[in-house]
């Protein structure tokens, strides 16, 4: 998962970045240091969206069991 997140947020930095460059009608590896610099913002933006979805998870699971837990002691 962490291999295919890091694939994903790589390739929507280097798409973020040619996509600007396109609109402003600049050649698309302008300056090849800002394709990097983007690749590196969107994996990270993307593992943490991972992580972030999985806490959240976390967090639901616990917050679903708890009223659970409660209606079994009283019964």
């Amino acid at each position: 998962m962490v291999l295919s997140a890091t694939a994903i947020g790589a390739l929507l930095g280097l798409g973020t970045q040619m996509y600007s460059n396109a609109l402003r009608k600049l050649p698309y590896m302008r300056h090849p240091w800002e394709h990097v610099l983007g690749m590196g913002l969107g994996v990270v933006f993307v593992n943490q969206l991972v992580k972030w979805d999985a806490q959240l998870q976390q967090d639901l699971d616990k917050m679903l069991e708890r009223p659970r837990l409660q209606t079994s002691a009283v019964i």
